[in-house]
């Protein structure tokens, strides 16, 4: 990695964690705090949806209003849903990382999860069992926590490089979670998007604006129900 890059990098993770502890550290309303103020009698509270996921989510290499749930966010305030996206996407996380910061971003209310974890213990080769059993651990906790919330599971693909067996089963893994646990699932995240020069940063793996701006419809149609029909 070079010195610029790693400056970006460096910049990129301390900006989406930032954004995520400041959301934490937040005092959790109190019902008159939300109540609906005066010509609003009809307005819903709002809810929170968090994206728990690695640099695809926190936007490596692009302006944090770039990024794809930055995107979501504006596709959400367009639809009059009364939903607010906190980014908790941090550069280098894996599957392990993001169950490690869970506990700490459970201590405050939520109402959907989008999980966003995985390509990166792909890209590692690290073992299968281990991503499919942090993922389950990230669902079953977050469900425990906040039995109310909504779940979107993001899956993600490996490269052909990394043999026929591994990119089949990992794509897999994605879809057995979805069906077990019964959550929403985003076939592959990076659809359009993986392998195409011009949606992407000259590393060829994280996407660029206009990547982002596809990611975003590639989450839309899949997300757009769920937050549409929670309580």
């Amino acid at each position: 990695m070079s010195l610029k890059s790693l400056k970006v990098f460096l910049k990129t993770a301390t900006m989406a964690l930032a954004m995520a502890m400041a959301w934490a550290a937040e005092p959790t309303p109190s019902a008159s705090a939300v109540s609906p103020r005066a010509g609003a009698t009809n307005a819903p509270p709002e809810k929170t949806l968090v994206v728990l996921g690695d640099s695809l989510s926190a936007g490596f290499g692009v302006d944090p209003a770039e990024a794809w749930p930055a995107r979501l966010q504006e596709m959400i305030r367009r639809e009059g849903l009364p939903w607010k996206v906190v980014n908790a996407g941090v550069s280098g996380d894996t599957s392990a990382g993001g169950l490690r910061r869970l506990d700490w971003i459970l201590r405050k209310p939520l109402d959907g999860l989008l999980l966003e974890l995985g390509g990166n213990d792909g890209l590692r080769g690290l073992p299968l069992e281990a991503t499919r059993t942090n993922l389950q651990a990230v669902i079953e906790r977050t469900r425990a926590k906040h039995p109310k919330a909504r779940i979107v599971l993001a899956g993600m693909r490996m490269p052909d490089n990394f043999g026929e067996a591994y990119t089949r089963q990992f794509e897999g893994l994605y879809r057995e979670l979805a069906q077990t646990h019964r959550v929403a699932l985003i076939p592959f995240l990076l659809d359009g998007v993986g392998g195409k020069p011009e949606l992407n940063l000259p590393d060829q793996i994280h996407p660029n604006a206009e990547g982002h701006r596809r990611v975003a419809t590639n989450v839309w149609p899949v997300l757009r129900p769920v937050l549409a029909e929670a309580p």
